[in-house]
This record gives structure tokens, C-alpha cells and sequence, in this order.
């Protein structure tokens, strides 16, 4: 029986790591990251480009998108 778990995992594991990878190839960004925030037109700071490939806001405005997007799911 116990085989049967750990094959059972081993399963698991693998659709799990699948899952994964899918989803990262997915999420990642095809274009690459602004210079300026395309919302306040601030410069974004090169480590955040470097940090968040193909971000296109700076942290100010990214942060305040993302709050927004989360109140209307909070409902």
C-alpha cells in the first residue's frame, strides 16, 4: 500500500511541476519593461526593470492598480 502512496505522490509532483512551468510561460511578459510608467509617465528605476521583466508602471502606480483590481474581487 504504501508503494501505491508514493507513486501516488511522485504523480502529484510531477502534474504539480507541470502546472508550474505552464503557468510561468504564460505570465511571462513578451515585451519588454518601460522606461517611463505609462501611468504617472515617472521614470521607472532600472533595478525595478531588471526586478519585474515587462513591467510597464512604476511601484506607486503598480501598487495602487493592483489594490484596485483586489477591492472589487474583496466584494
Amino acid at each position: 500500500m504504501s508503494r501505491q502512496i508514493d507513486q501516488a505522490c511522485e504523480l502529484e509532483e510531477l502534474y504539480r511541476q507541470a502546472a508550474i512551468t505552464h503557468q510561468a510561460k504564460q505570465n511571462y511578459p513578451q515585451r519588454p519593461s518601460a522606461r517611463h510608467c505609462q501611468e504617472c509617465g515617472d521614470i521607472i528605476p532600472e533595478a525595478r526593470r531588471r526586478a519585474a521583466v515587462g513591467c510597464q508602471y512604476c511601484i506607486d502606480c503598480q501598487e495602487r492598480i493592483e489594490h484596485e483590481k483586489t477591492r472589487y474581487f474583496a466584494r
